[in-house]
């Protein structure tokens, strides 16, 4: 298997590939397992490329990523967004080739610095390192990082060490020195059988559940997102909400309501919220998803009714559905870029936890809880994790199903239990190891009711987060850099 057996074109066919069998590892798929294998493609054959021919390589990679995992977002610009079919196709095409752009320019500068010199480990730490990368730059998309697709696999042992950029790196190590064992390389097969044994000795427990339970419920709505924030929709949702936490609160520590669960701002829902309050036990908890404003702006919230104190306003925000990049060029433009509220305001990263129902609560909201390293700083200060959504804007589509998984990878890093209440699914009770002991079924108007465990202690990727596994990508990177930089002064 010579580096210059396989053509540039059928290179680039077999990125492709490569492409929608990490969408087929992710969720609802999960077959894990073509992860590595999906690696492996785009690695094959890399040192024979020049750096355009292994940027279009990473390009065409990320065409059939995105372009199967990700092309979900037509559906919140078409059918929420009223925007017409074409344009709508259009939009989705350039968001799609938008993302692409990141594994091409990651195969470019690996192809533009690196050498072929231990070109396994140097292409495993590049990739890692274009993830980190598309996880920040531009606000950030860490959507279907290669990582995740693991939470099921014998790697998830790793997630409480390193998070998901380690599972990422083991991952991209499996598929290019299964590419080198395939050479009939003895060390890479023995390195790959390393990093799949380490789990079984790994602690099976990082943190410990308090003793007794707190009975939640989670009220999944299921309302109309086109009409929700008409008056007749504000009445809608106050009525389902009202009457089915009456429903659940005998017996019920904590309930929970979805993202902007009333469409309206915090004061003038407060009379509503106190009517509820009046309603409940003195012990038990509300905490609804807001809209909040004052002197500072506005602000996507989750704040606490009854029992509850504190309040989490949302750090970072989606573009094009909080905010509007570029709003002076964008605005009016097409009906797609009218955000359906007044632009939110992002909030300080460093907020105090929420306490309800003798739980420390550390909050993400929606989009939130893709972003590791911020889950994580919640995680430290809190003993149980929630995150709050609206997952209609992509319909039945792949989206809040990866949206899911991620959120249960977020449990898995943390050894913490995660509380996922959406406004029409998947809402679901989330345990520490990342099983889902509770899920309620899409587009139906429900309340799921469990219990959780509040935790403590803290896993490896708490306490450090990412950077450490950010660390050893780099270092991975470098040998390959020098030694290249020596081939070329040499010559």
């Amino acid at each position: 298997m010579s580096e210059r057996r396989l053509s540039p074109a059928l290179g680039y066919l077999a990125a492709l590939l490569a492409g929608g069998l990490t969408t087929l590892s992710a969720a609802p798929f999960a077959l894990w397992w073509l992860g590595p294998v999906a690696v492996g493609l785009v690695y094959l054959g890399i040192q024979a490329l020049t750096p355009g021919q292994a940027a279009l390589r990473g390009w065409s990679y990320g065409l059939g990523l995105f372009g199967s995992g990700a092309s979900w977002v037509y559906v919140s610009i078409h059918d929420y967004g009223y925007t017409s079919m074409p344009l709508a196709v259009l939009l989705t095409a350039l968001f799609v080739a938008a993302m692409a752009l990141f594994p091409a320019v990651t195969l470019w500068l690996y192809r533009r610095l690196a050498g072929p010199r231990l070109a396994a480990l140097s292409f495993a730490g590049a990739w890692v390192l274009g993830e980190v990368l598309r996880t920040y730059l531009f606000t950030g998309f860490p959507w279907l990082l290669i990582g995740t697709s693991q939470v099921d696999s014998p790697l998830a042992a790793w997630a409480p060490v390193g998070g998901v950029y380690l599972l990422s790196l083991i991952t991209a190590l499996t598929g290019t020195l299964g590419v080198e064992a395939l050479r009939r390389r003895l060390a890479p097969a023995a390195i790959i059988a390393g990093l799949w044994l380490i789990p079984l000795a790994l602690p099976g427990q990082w943190t410990r559940p308090a003793e007794a339970p707190t009975q939640v419920a989670m009220l999944q709505g299921n309302l109309p997102q086109l009409t929700k924030w008409s008056a007749e929709g504000q009445r809608q949702a106050w009525n389902t909400y009202s009457t089915m936490t009456v429903e659940v609160a005998e017996g019920t520590d904590l309930i929970v309501w979805p993202e902007a669960a009333l469409p309206m701002f915090e004061d003038q829902a407060r009379p509503l919220l106190e009517r509820v309050q009046a309603g409940l036990a003195p012990e038990t908890a509300l905490l609804t998803g807001i809209l909040q404003r004052d002197a500072g702006g506005y602000f996507n919230s989750v704040i606490g009714v009854g029992a509850a104190s504190g309040q989490y306003r949302k750090a970072h925000l989606v573009p094009f559905g909080e905010y509007l990049p570029l709003e002076p060029l964008l605005s009016g433009l097409i009906a797609f870029f009218d955000l359906p509220a007044p632009a939110m305001t992002p909030a300080q990263k460093d907020q105090a936890p929420i306490q309800a129902a003798g739980l420390t609560i550390g909050s993400a909201i929606c989009y939130e809880i893709v972003y590791a390293d911020l889950v994580a700083a919640r995680a430290r200060n809190a003993d149980i994790l929630l995150t709050v959504s609206n997952d209609t804007w992509f319909g039945d589509s792949l989206g809040p199903l990866q949206h899911l998984q991620m959120a249960r990878l977020r449990a898995l890093e943390n050894g913490r239990y995660v509380m996922r209440a959406t406004s029409n699914g998947v809402t679901a009770i989330i345990d520490d190891k990342g099983r889902i002991t509770a899920q309620a079924p899409q587009f139906t108007a429900t309340a799921l009711t469990g219990e959780v465990r509040a935790m403590q202690g803290s896993t490896p990727f708490t306490r450090t987060g990412s950077w450490p596994v950010w660390l050893l990508a780099t270092l991975l990177v470098l040998p390959g850099l020098a030694l290249s930089r020596r081939r070329r002064l040499a010559t």
